[in-house]
């Protein structure tokens, strides 16, 4: 039976150490914590896990340490997308063969697939691989954008189950909500921290959540209030963490919230090129930002 999926989702971090190899006593750690701290699920290797720059063998292998230390205790969705269709399909079943519960496919990047690609895509990994699949559409990132209409057509699909979506539109949520209460299984969860409770207010199931990584226990908070309909008591929450949501992104994900986490004691300070430390010039905001949220 398929574990049930909603409130906070973090976008895990990859920890490393200083030459680039995965930090696994680090990364148990983080399972641990978010698990102690209420988060509802884990997305191993996703953007926030530098997928990016693990190549294949060690973007399995975090995935099978993930699903194998969790032990069941928490769904853990795998990030399988990839630009190339038949790479996507690859990653996809073996993160079903690891023991994965859910993948997490991202939208191809770079090389700008037309609306019929994309279902063709989607469709093709769907045919292929028997896992819940959720769609990723974060056109930022991607220059592809997965539009309402061709997920309505895939939300069809008896293994795509649902979508994070990044675009903060009120159109688009709109449109997509439609889509779930259509097929009231198909799960809408937010890509975008700033926006999240606004999509959960007009009927989202959660987030999947960069800033989970440094505060799980508020978006916990925020997410079960928002599922129990106490929207004032979650925008209260909400309102403290809009300058976080902010400083996460002042450079590229993740490398403000692997800053934090170093700065919290949590993960050692590495990243892998092309991307590099947070630059010197965001560490006093960020600081005086975990002080004034007793994070540090």
């Amino acid at each position: 039976m398929m574990q049930v999926l909603n409130g906070s989702i973090v976008a895990l971090v990859t920890p490393m150490i200083e030459s680039g190899d995965v930090d696994y006593d680090a990364l148990e750690k983080l399972i641990d914590w978010h698990i102690a701290n209420g988060t509802n699920g884990i997305v191993s290797v996703g953007t926030t896990g530098e997928s990016a720059t693990l190549n294949l063998e060690d973007h399995l292998k975090v995935i099978r340490h993930t699903v194998d230390y969790a032990k069941l205790r928490i769904p853990i969705i795998a990030g399988t997308g990839a630009n190339s269709t038949a790479e996507a399909l690859e990653l996809t079943q073996e993160s079903k063969n690891l023991g994965a519960d859910f993948a997490l496919i991202v939208t191809p990047y770079y090389n700008k697939p037309s609306q019929k690609g994309l279902i063709s895509h989607y469709t093709k990994i769907a045919d292929n691989v028997d896992i819940p699949q959720i769609l990723y559409n974060v056109p930022s990132r991607t220059a592809c954008d997965l539009l309402p209409s061709s997920v309505e057509i895939l939300s069809s699909h008896e293994n795509i189950i649902g979508i994070k979506e990044a675009v903060d539109s009120e159109s688009r949520i709109t449109e997509l909500v439609d889509i779930k209460y259509k097929d009231n299984n198909f799960l809408l969860l937010s890509g975008d921290d700033p926006s999240f409770l606004k999509m959960m207010k007009k009927g989202g199931d959660g987030v999947i959540s960069v800033a989970a990584n440094i505060v799980p226990n508020l978006i916990s908070q925020i997410c079960s209030l928002a599922l129990d309909d106490k929207f004032q008591e979650a925008s209260t929450i909400n309102k403290k963490l809009q300058n976080l949501y902010e400083l996460l992104f002042v450079e590229s994900n993740p490398v403000p919230a692997k800053w934090m986490l170093y700065k919290m004691n949590l993960i050692k300070s590495f990243i892998r090129l092309p991307l590099v430390e947070l630059d010197v010039k965001y560490h006093e905001n960020v600081l005086n930002e975990m002080l004034k949220l007793e994070i540090i």
